[in-house]
C-alpha cells in the first residue's frame, strides 16, 4: 500500500518536470517507509538529497500532501544511513512547534567546525566560537555577534557553535531566525500565550538568533527580545547573534538593543581569500567524491571571489550539468556555468587578481610577495606580478609599487626589465610567463 502511495507521488511529479529531470532526480529515489508523521526516502548520495531540497522540495511536499492528505516530515537515507532531515512546512502554530522541539532538533547537524573551512577571513570568529563552546555563558564573548555579507558562512558558524555546545556540554540550545522569532511572538499574543513564549526562551542555555537586522521596524518584538536578552544575560546564558552589518550600521533597531549587542564580542566574517576558496572547493570535491581537474578547481577559485555560497553553487551546477548531459567537466563548461551564476563575469583585471594568479602559479603566498623576503623564488614571483600589473592595468608605477608592500617606482621599473631580460634568455621562464598570461586572461 505504501509503495502505491509513493508511485502516485512520482506520477504527479512526472507531470511537472521533463523526462530528463525525472530520470535524473526522481527515478533513483526508493521509498523506505511511511509513518503517521514521516516519509523516509533512500537516495544515492548526499549531493543528491541536497539538490532535491534546493530545487524540488516544494514539488515533493506538494505531491505528498495530495496523495497522503497531509504534510509529512521528509527523511533521507543515504547508503543505508539516515541523513539529515528536512521538515515540510508545519501547519500547527509556531508556539506549539517550539514547545515540542527538543534541544537538538532545530540545529543542522551538518554545520560543524570540522567542515567549516578555516582561513584568514574567519580566523577570529572561528577561534571565538571554539572558546565559547568550551564554556558557554562563562566567557568574555557573551554575547557573540558575527556579521558579514551574504553567503560568507555566518549561519554555518553560529550553528557549529551550537552543535558543539549541545554535544560537549549537554546544554539546551535553540536556533531561530529573527523572522521566526517575530512570528512566534505575534502568535503568542494572538493565542494569549506570551508567558509561555517568554518562559521557553529564558530557559534555554544557549540562544542563537540569525539575521537580527530583520528586527528593524518591529518595535514590540524588539522590546520583548530586549527583556529576554537581559534575563539570559543575568543568568549567564550564552547568546549568539548574526547580522549583515556591524551593530553601528544596523538602522531601525533601538539603541539600547544595539548597546547590548556591543557588550560582548563583535567580529566580522570577511570575503574568503584565494587560499580559503581553494580549500573550500577541495573539501567539497573530496566530500562528494567529484572528479574534476586541478586546472578547473584553480580557475573556479580565482574567478568566483564573491562569497562561499556562489562558490559552492558553481560546483554543484557543474556536477548537475555533467550528470544530466553525461559530459565531462571541462573548462568551457566551467566558464559557461560561472557566467550564469556570478554577476561579475567580465572581471576587471586588477593588481589583486594578478597577485592571486601569480602566487598560485609559483606556490607562494601573497603576503610573501608583498614582504621584504629576498628568496629567489619569491623575488621572481614578485617581479612577474609587477610586470603583468604594468602590462594589464592602468596603474601608475608608484601605485603598483604601493600594492607590493610600499615599494617605490624604481623597483617596479627594475622588475619589468628583469622579467624582459629573463624572457629573452630563458626558454623555460618564457613559457612560464606565457602560461601565467593565459591564466590571467581567461
Amino acid at each position: 500500500m505504501q509503495e502505491k502511495h509513493w508511485e502516485k507521488c512520482l506520477s504527479l511529479i512526472k507531470d511537472k518536470v521533463n523526462d530528463q529531470q525525472y530520470k535524473t532526480w526522481f527515478k533513483p529515489i526508493e521509498l523506505v517507509e511511511i509513518s503517521s508523521s514521516t516519509i523516509s526516502l533512500r537516495v544515492p548520495s548526499r549531493f543528491f538529497y541536497e539538490w532535491l531540497e534546493e530545487h524540488y522540495l516544494e514539488l515533493i511536499d506538494e505531491s505528498i500532501k495530495k496523495v497522503i492528505g497531509k504534510n509529512l516530515k521528509i527523511e533521507y537515507v543515504v547508503s543505508e544511513l539516515k541523513a539529515h532531515s528536512k521538515k515540510s512546512e508545519i501547519r500547527n502554530s509556531p508556539q506549539k512547534e517550539i514547545i515540542n522541539e527538543t534541544k537538538f532538533d532545530n540545529l543542522n547537524k551538518n554545520y560543524r567546525f570540522k567542515n567549516f573551512i578555516p582561513g584568514k577571513c574567519n580566523s577570529v570568529a572561528r577561534a571565538a566560537g571554539k572558546r565559547i563552546s568550551k564554556n558557554p555563558g562563562d566567557n568574555p564573548f557573551n554575547p557573540l555577534m558575527i556579521y558579514g555579507g551574504v553567503g560568507l558562512g555566518k549561519t554555518h558558524l553560529i550553528q557549529s557553535i551550537g552543535n558543539k555546545i549541545s554535544k560537549d556540554n549537554q546544554k539546551s540550545v535553540y536556533y531561530v531566525t529573527s523572522e521566526k522569532f517575530a512570528n512566534q511572538f505575534i502568535d503568542s499574543l494572538r493565542e494569549n500565550k506570551l508567558k509561555d513564549f517568554t518562559k521557553f526562551y529564558i530557559n534555554v542555555d544557549c540562544l542563537i538568533i540569525d539575521d537580527v537586522q530583520f528586527f528593524k521596524g518591529k518595535e514590540k518584538t524588539q522590546e520583548v527580545f530586549f527583556h529576554i536578552f537581559n534575563q539570559l544575560n543575568l543568568n549567564n546564558k550564552q547568546i549568539i547573534l548574526s547580522a549583515d552589518n556591524s551593530p553601528l550600521s544596523l538602522d531601525g533597531l533601538e539603541q539600547r538593543l544595539i548597546s547590548r549587542f556591543k557588550s560582548g564580542l563583535t567580529v566580522e566574517l570577511e570575503k574568503p581569500d584565494y587560499d580559503t576558496r581553494l580549500n573550500i572547493l577541495k573539501a567539497k570535491i573530496k566530500n562528494e567524491n567529484i572528479k574534476i581537474s586541478e586546472e578547473i578547481v584553480n580557475y573556479i577559485a580565482i574567478q568566483v571571489d564573491t562569497n562561499i555560497r556562489e562558490l559552492e553553487g558553481v560546483l554543484i551546477s557543474l556536477l548537475a550539468h555533467a550528470t544530466i548531459t553525461k559530459k565531462n567537466i571541462d573548462l568551457d563548461l566551467a566558464k559557461s556555468i560561472i557566467s550564469k551564476i556570478v554577476k561579475d563575469t567580465n572581471r576587471e583585471i586588477n593588481i589583486a587578481y594578478i597577485q592571486e594568479v601569480v602566487s598560485k602559479f609559483f606556490n607562494i603566498s601573497i603576503d610573501d610577495m608583498k614582504d621584504k623576503a629576498r628568496k629567489k623564488e619569491i623575488v621572481i614571483a614578485r617581479q612577474v606580478a609587477m610586470y603583468f600589473s604594468k602590462d594589464f592595468t592602468n596603474n601608475s608605477l608608484k601605485s603598483i609599487g604601493f600594492h607590493f608592500g610600499g615599494r617605490d617606482h624604481s623597483t617596479v621599473i627594475h622588475a619589468v626589465q628583469s622579467v624582459n631580460d629573463m624572457i629573452d634568455t630563458d626558454n623555460i621562464f618564457r613559457k612560464n610567463v606565457e602560461e601565467i598570461k593565459k591564466r590571467i586572461s581567461i
